[in-house]
């Protein structure tokens, strides 16, 4: 693997082992993400994710979302045995058959929803707050990430407990984990800026279960 040129820039501890890391974390991680599919293509990743490398989601992104047609809600709702199949056959990604089955699961839930996930999801976000001085002052959960977990499960969501909530939260700007030092500057929640990305993930230091 190729070293890293320094650009003179100071990021997050977790962004320094890879050119996808620092670009994920350059341009999408801790900004304000909006727009139905796109959060839930954040929330089936962050699923997916649960005790594995983050770099390993990163890797098969493009292969996600071929898999999952751009997960767009409406087009995974209508999965069936024969795409589940498909699913778990497909080496391009991760072919864990309760991840699938609740990925199909949390599409039809977010197609039925009586409100738009994203209204849904955001209701959750807490009011503004320091950035974290060090990678140790970054939790695991959070009330809000616990309570989000709660409603979604209630709703009929499937794998999503508090940590993947929290890692949810982090990535789609509910939230601004960057360190203090960071040079990354997100736009505070309560402006209109909303940006959305054709690729999405979750990442922080480390691997993690649920």
């Amino acid at each position: 693997m190729s070293e890293l040129a320094d650009d003179g820039l100071v990021r997050c501890d977790w962004s320094t082992g890879s050119q996808l890391y620092r670009d994920y974390h350059d341009t999408e991680w801790g900004r304000p993400l909006h727009g139905d599919d796109a959060l839930f293509e954040r929330l089936c990743l962050e699923a997916f994710q649960s005790g594995l490398a983050w770099i390993t989601i990163l890797r098969k992104r493009p292969a996600f979302r071929a898999a999952f047609a751009g997960f767009e809600i409406a087009k995974v709702a209508e999965f069936g045995a024969e795409d589940r199949a498909r699913l778990l056959a497909d080496a391009g990604i991760v072919r864990n058959r309760a991840k699938i089955d609740a990925a199909i699961t949390n599409a039809r839930v977010a197609r039925d929803l009586p409100i738009s996930l994203d209204e849904l999801v955001w209701s959750f976000a807490p009011p503004p707050r320091p950035r974290p001085a060090s990678i140790s002052d970054v939790p695991a959960t959070t009330p809000e990430s616990v309570a989000l977990a709660k409603e979604l499960k209630r709703r009929g969501f499937a794998f999503v407990g508090p940590t993947t909530a929290y890692a949810l939260m982090q990535a789609t700007g509910m939230v601004d984990d960057h360190l203090e030092v960071c040079w990354v500057r997100t736009a505070d929640h309560g402006t209109d800026s909303r940006v959305t990305f054709p690729t999405q993930v979750s990442a922080r230091g480390g691997n993690r279960e649920e």
